[in-house]
């Protein structure tokens, strides 16, 4: 599927001819009489598959979503099965610094579709140049995510970018904007956002069941954050098999190490302003943070105080709401990423399992079928729907700033060990220079876009 209005046309060779125009000109009369005496040719039955046509439950060229894939690893090769089973997409290139990578992304191509055709690039720049691509899977470390998206986005291409999407306040703002400038379809991974048992709970929250709204309770996984590490220097292995400086992008340069080649988490890397991940209320808190947003109306904003008590951080919205990231205290047996929204008359708590508590069974009353394993097959749906329709997607830019920006100054004051106050309109914290450094950090050339 090609959007019209961002694709350059395609200039044709013109038929060149020595005997002038007129004489050039193909008569519409001398084509029929030509036609005519072959017989043959009209009268032959001419045959066009129903694959073709998109009939038989098959989708026509016209209609499919060209994608490419940016850094599919673990996580990027779950996503990327969502979206080969769908029908309208065709995947037909895959961008990774990593030769194992590329390799096992295009057999999985390649088996799905019985040929040899998916495209292998070791720069992502390669694959967004091809402008028969609508539409990329960005599954790269957290350090990737914002360039990757940015430039996918002055490519011309929609995205469906994994989380952390933005490793700061400053990438969380430019993201937002640049997706806004260049009127992009853009999806972040939160696939909760798509998932029955969630949005029964927010819409418990929303319609006033549990009374006035007073808090939301996310679960951060880890209330710590830690500057990224240095380790020892080791042979570099050859581009072909790692591009390690293409690994880094836009981090801060460090000596190759093995074990910082999927350094996304604070042993192996990672951590708050740290070259590869965001770390403490960042990582896990993309997720849950984020339903806690969307429960308190707050997909807008961020939250205006932090203060870390124990091993729990607290946090309140301009409208009163307050937010509580803690690790203890969950129901039993719900599985990961729980949130709880409290109100003045009732509670709900749920996760990932796909079930629900709350302080009343009247209150569960219409919750729909249970599913759980948090899927993100509706996830994708919805971004593929909003490519085609040009509509903003459950977890579009702006949501994922927002989230995003509240994690982010909740690690900011973890890692200051001090309460802050922070002002959505200006995004400052204000008067404290100290913690207005942190909205950002130094990007390695030539990936400060």
């Amino acid at each position: 599927m090609k959007n019209a209005t961002n694709r350059t046309p395609v200039r044709r060779p013109e038929t060149q001819s020595n005997t002038g125009d007129a004489a050039a000109q193909f008569n519409r009369r001398r084509f029929l009489k030509a036609a005519l005496g072959t017989g043959a040719l009209l009268a032959m039955p001419q045959v066009v598959s129903a694959a073709a046509l998109g009939r038989d439950g098959a989708t026509a060229p016209s209609a499919r979503i060209v994608l490419g894939g940016i850094g599919i690893g673990n996580r990027g090769s779950y996503d990327l099965g969502c979206f080969l089973q769908e029908p309208d997409v065709r995947f037909v290139a895959v961008a990774d610094v990593k030769e194992q990578r590329r390799q096992a992304v295009k057999k999985m191509a390649d088996s799905k579709y019985g040929n040899k055709d998916c495209s292998m690039y070791r720069d992502l720049r390669e694959l967004l140049a091809r402008d028969d691509i609508d539409a990329v899977l960005i599954a790269t470390g957290p350090n990737w995510h914002a360039a990757a998206s940015t430039l996918a986005a002055e490519a011309g291409k929609d995205m469906y970018c994994e989380k952390p999407c933005m490793k700061n306040i400053a990438q969380c703002l430019n993201l937002a904007a640049t997706i806004r400038r260049t009127a992009r379809v853009f999806q972040a991974g939160t696939q909760r956002r798509s998932l029955p048992n969630f949005a029964f709970a927010v819409h418990l929250a929303h319609t006033g069941r549990l009374g006035k709204l007073k808090t939301v309770h996310a679960q951060p996984a880890g209330l710590r954050t830690i500057m990224s590490g240095w380790l020892p220097a080791e042979p570099e292995p050859p581009k072909d098999q790692v591009d390690w400086d293409l690994y880094l992008g836009p981090a801060a340069w460090r000596p190759f190490n093995p074990k910082l080649l999927n350094a996304f988490n604070f042993e192996k890397g990672g951590g708050f302003m740290g070259a590869f991940g965001g770390g403490g209320c960042l990582e896990w808190g993309s997720h849950c943070v984020d339903l806690c947003q969307w429960a308190a109306g707050a997909d807008n904003t961020a939250c205006i105080e932090y203060e870390q008590r124990g091993n729990r951080m607290y946090a309140k919205y301009a409208n009163g709401v307050d937010l509580v990231m803690r690790d203890d205290g969950w129901i039993p047996g719900l599985g990961s990423c729980p949130v709880r929204f409290e109100g003045e008359t009732g509670w709900v708590e749920t996760a990932d399992n796909g079930d629900l508590k709350a302080s009343s069974d009247d209150l569960l009353v219409g919750k729909g079928a249970k599913i759980g394993g948090y899927p993100a097959d509706f996830h994708v749906r919805n971004f593929l729907d909003c490519v085609k329709t040009r509509a903003l997607p459950r977890a579009n830019a702006d949501v994922a700033c927002w989230s995003h920006i509240t994690c982010n100054a909740a690690n900011i004051s973890l890692f200051l060990d001090r309460p802050l106050k922070f002002d959505p309109k200006t995004c400052e914290f204000p008067g404290d220079e100290e913690a207005n450094r942190l909205r950002s950090e130094a990007i390695r050339e030539p990936w400060r876009i």
